[in-house]
């Protein structure tokens, strides 16, 4: 299936990998927000990825955040791509504002073992399961390992919080949720409950995160709850969670969905989607072979063009991979081969003492990168990384003289079979070899043309000399 399930590239660093999206530093300094199509169920993320489910959640949430604008800001700068936001780095808020409409879910488990006061807020006896409350209300959380339910005036006690900036917070997740329910409800869906998240930003509330999609809110049909209150099915991520339930097996839920569940979960995102907005999600539409950055392409190649063409990334990268610092002088000397090529390029050390720790790190994103890559091993670690990583590997061994090149060369001729690493001795030539190993339309054009120059040139002086 078309879906994106991992998000790794050398050019970004690393923030944080959640259940379903990925955060990276962008070049501005700005965080880039990955929405993947992986799938939590009862704390775990299976093995089965959603088609378009991360584009749904998204896209809901950009919806949701200029729907909103006017009541808080939020931390949108622009949707980069369909699974791609890039927003404002703000301190995030430890607490997530939880408003609740109806009596369901662990409220409901709560209420039926005889509590009546969550989070705060007390709830009247003599309520069913589904049941409406008078107004809607707010039950924080914190966000530790484990979330758990706190009251505001705790919040302010263990420092969470102050009063002043809870009191806000509390003032306006009522709002959204007001202007949420009132939208969905025209598009007869019921707002059942939803988190919202806040942060700073130069000391000023902002609103975060996502809001109002199926993974944070609880949605229902209005006309299936008109039936039945108390049978309403929920139209998020309910239905897998259902099919877990019943396929489970020695106490031990399925790890993965089977292709009819995981079509039938894609179609309820993607019918969600186009009830909120009024329209078919565009990458799940077919465009045609024009329309390069949407359509049915397949998710990474038009991530990696849309991020490309937002200036958040190279569309290729070379990494130059020493075992000492002392080989810098001559990573440098490979580094600027790159020079006009527009390729990104990184110098990496993974010394023998650390070298299986550093090494597994640095491949992890290699061998799953957005983008192609090549590996530029110097001294002896070509074979090591061959070994290791799905790119192409070339050495290109420092050496003082001959003998100790011959030395070299003895040693890289000699790598065990399933360690294809290629051995350039000149700068130059072994980055010409990772150029061509990129095997881009754009560079291949340019080395066409560079080729095509050199022939000239030869071809001028041979002219010139045969006029002599």
């Amino acid at each position: 299936m078309n879906t994106l399930t991992h998000f790794a590239t050398p050019q970004l660093p690393l923030l944080h990998r959640g259940k379903v999206r990925d955060s990276l530093r962008a070049p501005s300094g700005d965080r880039l927000i990955i929405v993947t199509d992986r799938l939590s169920a009862f704390d775990s993320v299976l093995e089965t990825a959603i088609p378009h489910k991360g584009a749904v959640l998204n896209g809901l949430a950009n919806f949701w955040f200029e729907k909103t604008a006017h009541i808080i800001p939020n931390h949108v700068i622009k949707l980069v791509d369909a699974n791609a936001m890039l927003v404002k780095e703000a301190a995030p808020i430890k607490v997530e504002m939880v408003v609740r409409q109806y009596l369901t879910g662990s409220m409901w488990r709560g209420y039926q073992a005889g509590q009546r006061t969550f989070s705060g807020v007390t709830v009247p006896d003599g309520m069913t399961k589904h049941q409406p409350f008078p107004q809607a209300i707010v039950t924080p959380t914190t966000k530790e390992e484990s979330d758990r339910e706190i009251t505001p005036d705790n919040l302010v006690s263990e420092g969470w919080v102050t009063k002043e900036l809870y009191d806000q917070m509390a003032v306006k997740a009522q709002m959204l949720f007001a202007v949420g329910s009132q939208l969905l409800a025209e598009k007869g869906i019921i707002l059942v409950d939803t988190k919202y998240e806040f942060g700073l930003l130069n000391g000023k509330l902002i609103l975060i995160d996502e809001m109002h999609t199926p993974d944070s809110s609880r949605f229902w049909a209005a006309e299936d709850y008109a039936k039945n209150p108390e049978t309403a099915e929920q139209m998020d991520k309910e239905y897998v969670r259902q099919w877990l339930i019943a396929n489970k097996k020695d106490g031990q839920y399925p790890r993965a969905l089977t292709p009819e569940v995981a079509q039938e979960a894609s179609r309820r995102y993607l019918d969600i989607y186009q009830r909120i907005t009024g329209e078919a999600l565009p990458t799940a539409d077919t465009h045609g072979p024009d329309a390069p950055h949407t359509g049915r392409q397949d998710a990474r190649a038009r991530m990696l063009a849309n991020l490309v063409q937002a200036g958040l990334m190279k569309d290729a990268w070379v990494n130059i991979v020493m075992d000492s610092p002392a080989d810098k002088e001559h990573c440098e000397q490979l580094r600027r081969q790159f020079d006009g090529y527009d390729v990104f390029t990184q110098l990496r050390v993974a010394s023998a003492l650390n070298f299986g720790e550093a090494l597994a790190g640095m491949a992890e994103i290699w061998n799953n990168s957005l983008e192609p890559g090549v590996v530029l091993a110097v001294a002896g670690l070509g074979g090591a990384l061959a070994a290791t990583v799905n790119v192409p590997v070339i050495s290109c061994p420092p050496y003082q003289d001959y003998a100790e090149l011959a030395l070299s060369l003895s040693s890289l001729a000699l790598v065990p079979s399933g360690t294809p690493s290629l051995t350039a001795v000149r700068p130059d030539n072994a980055a010409q070899a990772a150029l061509r190993a990129l095997n881009l339309p754009r560079l291949r054009e340019r080395l066409r043309q560079e080729l095509n120059a050199t022939k000239a040139r030869l071809k001028a002086a041979d002219e010139e000399l045969r006029a002599l």
